[in-house]
């Protein structure tokens, strides 16, 4: 090559990636604003205090954003670092250690549950006890009930708001009961289920959960905004609202002036028993849907459903994961969450290869409009369409 065409080659070479480095910077800042406006509108439409997103892009770039009030009292603004209450997404954790420890040869899915815990006095009294597998509590075909909805127990939650509970101490409320159906022969959504998967996990592995949870996958996944919520005072949690006169301490606002926690959280334990920002969720969704959390081999089996009826319409449950059909954006892997003062929904999409998560600090839905799995598939509107294809 002639030497004097060098430096015009390099120039036009730079300018070219100057070019389109300024294009992508762009489109990744005409996506934002959209994002943004859409969520804004969403949160003043729909009337909910706050709302925060967080979305996963197929290169692994995350983008935060945040809507309205982390306290509508004191005025405080959401913001993208903000930590709320995940609800029952916190069994997609329990589920992916559980895979884990099922590659390990620590138990099988078709070990009936009695092989591990029939040695409790009061084991016999579980319903469907003799014939519950590990694979119908994942699943919630054990025909085991809720006990987290009974009168009994929210009467005592509310007026015990110092105790910690023991796993033994949720079961007794569904104890006796007669089961909801025979053991795999239907499908009825229960923390109850998670509660024993536990109790089994802890007894194989000789460790308490949140210590499994700490070393399999929070800390090797550097996922440090995702914390166990096992006390009643939650640092960096927002205020939360559940709406006057809700089943769960009577109370809108979730936390009293101190920060500490009107009902004593810990007792969600394995039905969720985790907060975090909606950032780490959509980090760890999808690291977990696209199989780094546990053997990727697994993944199958893990999203293999049974119809959830309950849940929607073209919608299964695996083992603690929802599936969801859409027309217009395929298939999506997650998990919806409820607990008293916030809603969450999370959802990873293969076909684009991005993971949307989004957390509002209100469960009264009385009070907004919608939902929050709408609000998602809002924000995933926008963000598709202004997506460039590959």
């Amino acid at each position: 090559m002639n030497s004097t065409k060098r430096p015009l080659l390099k120039t036009a070479l730079i300018v070219g990636l100057v070019c389109v480095l300024s294009t992508a910077y762009a489109q990744n800042a005409v996506l934002k604003q959209k994002i943004q406006s859409t969520l804004d509108s969403i949160c003043v439409a729909g009337k909910y205090p706050g709302l925060s997103v967080a979305i996963v892009l197929p290169d692994n770039t995350e983008i935060a954003f945040a809507s309205g009030l982390a306290d509508s009292v004191k005025h405080l603004p959401m913001k993208t670092d903000a930590r709320m209450m995940q609800g029952s997404v916190g069994k997609t954790y329990v589920s992916a250690i559980a895979m884990q420890l099922i590659k390990e040869g620590k138990f099988s899915l078709d070990d009936k549950v009695s092989k591990y815990l029939d040695h409790y006095a009061w084991f016999s009294r579980l319903p469907n006890a003799p014939d519950i597998t590990i694979k119908m509590l994942m699943q919630h075909t054990s025909g085991i009930m809720r006990y987290e909805f009974k009168e009994a127990f929210t009467k005592d939650l509310t007026n015990n708001p110092a105790k910690v509970w023991k796993p033994e101490e949720l079961l007794a409320y569904v104890l006796d009961e007669k089961p909801a159906f025979k053991a795999g022969q239907g499908w009825e959504y229960a923390d109850t289920n998670y509660i024993v998967l536990a109790m089994i996990i802890e007894q194989v592995t000789g460790k308490a959960y949140y210590d499994l949870l700490n070393e399999r996958i929070l800390r090797p996944n550097h996922l440090t905004e995702t914390l166990p919520s096992n006390k009643r005072v939650l640092k960096g949690l927002v205020q939360g609202y559940a709406g006057k006169n809700n089943d769960f301490g009577h109370q809108s606002e979730v936390m009293a002036a101190n920060g500490e926690f009107i009902i004593n959280p810990q007792f969600e334990w394995t039905g969720g028993g985790i907060y975090s920002t909606t950032r780490d969720l959509a980090k760890w969704g999808k690291m977990l849907y696209e199989g780094k959390a546990f053997d990727p081999t697994m993944l199958p089996v893990m999203e293999d459903g049974v119809p959830a009826r309950m849940l929607g319409r073209n919608t299964n449950y695996g083992l603690g994961v929802i599936i969801r059909q859409s027309a217009d954006y395929g298939i999506s892997y997650g998990h919806s969450g409820f607990f008293p003062g916030y809603m969450t929904e999370m959802c990873y999409f293969p076909k684009y290869k991005m993971c949307f998560a989004i957390q509002t600090n209100s469960s009264d839905n009385r009070s907004f409009k919608g939902s929050p799995l709408k609000a998602l598939m809002d924000i995933v509107k926008v963000t598709v369409d202004n997506t460039p294809a590959k």
